[in-house]
Order: C-alpha cells, then sequence, then structure tokens
C-alpha cells in the first residue's frame, strides 16, 4: 500500500502531478465500476454541476458528465474500502508531508461517448477548502482510440493521462488548470478532494 503512496508523493513533488498506476487493486476497481454502473442504471446519477452550493450552475457546453456522491452513510462495503484507503494515504500524507488534510469528498463521475469537460481550477474562489485533486479510474482495456484523457496544462509541458483502471492522480487543487477531453467510450472514475476547513 505505501508503495503506491510514495509513487504518488515523488512523482508529484517532481512534476506537480502524482502518478500511482496501481493505487486501486483490480479488485477494488471492479466493484467500484460494477456499484457505478448499478447506480446509473436505476438512474440515480445527477447531471454534474460547476461552482459549489453557494453557486452552482449547469452547463452542458462546459461540463457534461454525470456524478454521484460517495458516502460513508451508504454503508456499501467497497466504497468503504474505498474510504479506509484514502484515510490511510492522507495520513501517511499528513505524516510525511504536513500538509494538514482534515477532510475529503469523493463522487463517481461517469462520461458517456461524446462527454468532457473543458479547461478548469477545481478549487473554488469563493472557498479555497480543496487543497489536492484525487482521480481514481475504473476503465478496463482502455484504448488511445477511446480518447477521454486527463490533460493537464503546465507551461511548456502539457500531460496527457489515460484514465486506465486502478491508476489514481493526484495534484493541488488550486494549481492546475486541467481537462477531460471528449471521450468515444464510457469513462468511469471516483474523483474528489481533500480538503483543509
Amino acid at each position: 500500500m505505501e508503495n503506491s503512496f510514495e509513487d504518488l508523493i515523488a512523482s508529484y513533488i517532481e512534476n506537480k502531478v502524482g502518478i500511482a498506476e496501481y493505487f486501486l487493486s483490480p479488485e477494488l476497481a471492479n466493484h467500484l465500476k460494477q456499484n457505478l454502473l448499478d447506480l446509473n442504471e436505476k438512474s440515480l446519477l445527477q447531471a454534474a454541476g460547476i461552482g459549489n452550493s453557494e453557486k452552482l450552475s449547469y452547463d452542458g457546453a462546459i461540463r457534461s458528465d454525470s456524478i454521484y456522491w460517495l458516502d460513508k452513510k451508504h454503508n456499501n462495503v467497497f466504497e468503504n474500502e474505498f474510504f479506509d484507503k484514502i484515510d490511510a494515504f492522507v495520513l501517511y500524507l499528513n505524516e510525511s508531508c504536513y500538509t494538514g488534510i482534515t477532510g475529503y469528498e469523493f463522487h463517481y463521475s461517469l462520461y458517456e461517448k461524446g462527454d468532457f469537460y473543458l479547461k478548469h481550477l477545481d478549487q473554488f474562489k469563493n472557498n479555497p477548502s480543496r487543497k489536492y485533486s484525487m482521480i481514481s479510474y475504473l476503465n478496463s482495456n482502455w484504448q488511445e482510440a477511446d480518447g477521454g484523457e486527463l490533460m493537464i496544462h503546465q507551461e511548456n509541458n502539457n500531460q496527457k493521462i489515460s484514465p486506465t483502471q486502478g491508476k489514481t492522480v493526484f495534484f493541488k487543487s488550486n494549481e492546475l488548470v486541467h481537462e477531460v477531453l471528449v471521450t468515444q467510450n464510457t469513462r468511469m472514475s471516483i474523483t474528489g478532494w481533500l480538503k483543509s476547513d
């Protein structure tokens, strides 16, 4: 477990973008993917908005994915396993990097063919509590032709990251402009933020 934590932190320190190829085990990723598909089958996902609760809007020309917020109150065994992993990572991050993270929030994210999310920052202008962004991907057998890459924009170094199953990406929420390129296949992830209130 600590190896994937170190992969995230070391690559973040080197490039401002942490990547761990196997942060989620294949078994856990498959179970979480099935949860997401079941929720979608029951029409429980909602159109993703832009902004926070104080300033929320919906614009399909900017963002077209659907989401479902994870909550420990749901008492889903696999989501709780995911939360246990995040709890362990936060503890490791706080102890090794003194980040002062006190909480987090995560949601499932589903992009259907043709969906995208234009360039944006993850930290709200009216609320700086989001410190780090984390995305864990749930897409087995993802091919380059499927598109849907995470494009991170840095000066002289744009980085295109394929959303392959088990991979987790980690970066500062107020620092890096990023986007999700148009996907040609169903694209699934758990997306969230480590927070300091």
